[in-house]
């Protein structure tokens, strides 16, 4: 007898090829039958009537490690109530593993309170035995973040590296990908990266190869200089012979939605060249960016602390509004998201806070700055819709949310979130399948699983075939839709029916049970078998 079988539903399996009517029974946590099983026993028949089945969606650009909340809540309700059975931590440069010392969780942790954070590791295999010990509702895979490495080892981001400290931090990588990291990320567009050159990315990527780590990089830059900096992850990707992927690919600002073809094109071209290449994309034209970043490069070069320092002198004060005039930046969609001061300015934008104020948007923007000690997230509009459908639509991106498992109860926090955290993957479904037909459905959820689970090696997950692990989803293509919005974000969506982890049933009708079944998933080296 079966533990779960799912009834008359439609496969979408994951592959991209076209749906089929047939039945789903798993035993354990995995699928052992896909076929006509109307005569079949089970202790838990659901029926699927009207509805897709499909694999659970992979969402390979996460935060809820470094936002720490994987463990103020796992549940993951955010997620797991989109279809998400399985995210990748560790992005753009920061992961919670490997730390030279319990001080380099300060490091990392920007929007947490580092004092009220309970934590027993420092290693890669330590990090990752403590998620087993204390399990999530999905499963969970991490990269080893050059910024948490690059930190730990130098202290001061404006230090150079000796050739000492380039071999303590290939150390580093090296033991995090024997014990369990899935590859190595960088985010080359934070302050503290920005000053690492192309031969030290290379010493990193030489270690990638043999351990069959993925590379996935927040690029240098992504305005004016979009693609140089798409060029240099191809070339170094290339010339270390690893597979390159390209975090929530996109051209920000106005000015420079034109390069967006250019860098899209040159991915392809790459693609053609050999090599293994693909990017995320979230769908929404509305960024959640750290504040910092609006500032000109000059005076955040040196880090957060100095940056705020540099910032009460009157004379830098100014010399910085001057040229954050001259960006051409529009702040009238800016508006707060995390920070100590999100309960006293509410859901306004800059520029309404800058008017009430009688001052400018740029004096906002430092004053923010300051009064929340450098720790701000604010939503702006970035990309053009064009640019974003672009992206959705070709061959070599799969959809991510770029997000954190929140649950709706985090609203009382005052903080507001990126309803990409809620409707990421309802949202492609419901837009760009239903309404607008730029994917079809097979294409949509090939992108969502049995793409991001072979980019990153996670060989029994991803595809709705017998053997694979129990990840499935049930939704009804009638009504599948994201309820999350930027005025009101902590909404879950509707018309995902069922979320099974491992076999084992999490959420139902838009509720999670309580279930937490997700496994940690080890790269190649530790467990899962070569392609």
């Amino acid at each position: 007898m079966y533990d779960l079988l799912i009834r008359n539903g439609t496969v979408i399996d994951g592959s991209g090829t076209p749906m089929f009517r047939a039945d789903v029974a798993v035993k354990e946590e995995r699928i052992v039958r896909i076929g006509e099983l109307r005569d079949e026993a089970a202790s838990r028949i659901v029926d699927a009537s009207g509805c897709y089945v499909s694999p659970g969606f992979i969402d390979v650009n996460n935060h809820s490690d470094t936002y720490w909340e994987m463990f103020r809540n796992p549940g993951m309700h955010g997620m797991l109530l989109q279809g998400v059975t399985t995210v990748v931590g560790g992005n753009s440069g920061a992961s919670l593993a490997p730390l030279v010392e319990p001080e380099s969780l300060r490091a990392i942790q920007k929007w947490t309170d580092v004092d009220a954070v309970s934590f027993n590791w420092l290693s890669m295999e330590g990090f990752l035995a403590e998620v087993e010990r204390r399990p999530l509702s999905v499963n969970f895979a991490t990269l080893a973040g050059h910024g948490t490495i690059r930190r730990g080892v130098l202290r001061n981001p404006t230090k150079t590296p000796s050739e000492e400290d380039l071999k303590a931090m290939r150390l580093l990588l090296r033991r995090a990908l024997d014990e369990g990291a899935i590859g190595f990320s960088t985010g080359l567009g934070y302050t503290h990266a920005r000053r690492a050159g192309e031969a030290e990315i290379d010493g990193f990527l030489d270690l990638l190869p043999k351990r069959h780590g993925v590379y996935a990089t927040y690029l240098r830059d992504e305005g004016e200089h979009l693609t140089r900096s798409v060029e240099e992850a191809i070339v170094q990707s290339k010339r270390a012979g690893v597979p390159l992927h390209i975090s929530h690919l996109k051209a920000v600002g106005k000015r420079n939605w034109h390069l967006f073809g250019e860098a899209l094109d040159m991915i392809r071209n790459a693609a053609e060249d050999g090599l293994d290449v693909s990017f995320d994309v979230y769908p929404y034209t509305a960024s959640g960016s750290v504040l910092y970043t609006f500032l000109p490069e000059w005076v955040t070069e040196s880090g957060r602390k100095t940056m705020l320092h540099r910032l009460k002198d009157f004379r830098v004060r100014q010399a910085v509004i001057r040229d954050m005039r001259g960006s051409g930046l529009d702040y009238s969609g800016m508006k707060l998201f995390v920070s100590t001061l999100s309960r006293m300015t509410g859901p306004k934008t800059v520029e309404a806070i800058a008017r009430a104020q009688g001052s400018s948007p740029e004096d906002v923007v430092v004053d923010l700055l300051l009064g929340s000690d450098g720790r701000a997230i604010v939503s702006l509009e970035v990309s053009s819709p064009r640019n974003v459908e672009a992206a959705i639509r070709h061959p070599f991106s799969v959809v991510s949310s770029n997000g954190v498992g929140y649950s709706a109860e985090y609203a009382s926090t005052g903080n507001r979130v990126h309803p990409r955290n809620f409707g990421t993957f309802p949202k492609v479904f419901c837009e760009y399948v239903r309404e607008r037909q730029v994917l079809s459905w097979e294409e949509a959820v090939h992108k969502m699983t049995g793409k991001p689970a072979a980019k990153f090696g996670f060989r029994d997950r991803g595809l709705l075939r017998e053997g694979m692990k129990a990840d499935v989803v049930v939704f009804d293509p009638e009504t599948v839709a994201d309820r999350s919005t930027m005025d009101d974000p902590f909404r879950y969506p509707e018309g995902i029916r069922l979320v099974a982890v491992n076999g084992r049933v999490a959420a139902e009708d838009g509720s999670w049970n309580g279930e937490r079944a997700g496994e940690v998933i080890r790269g190649r080296r530790r467990g899962l078998l070569p392609f």
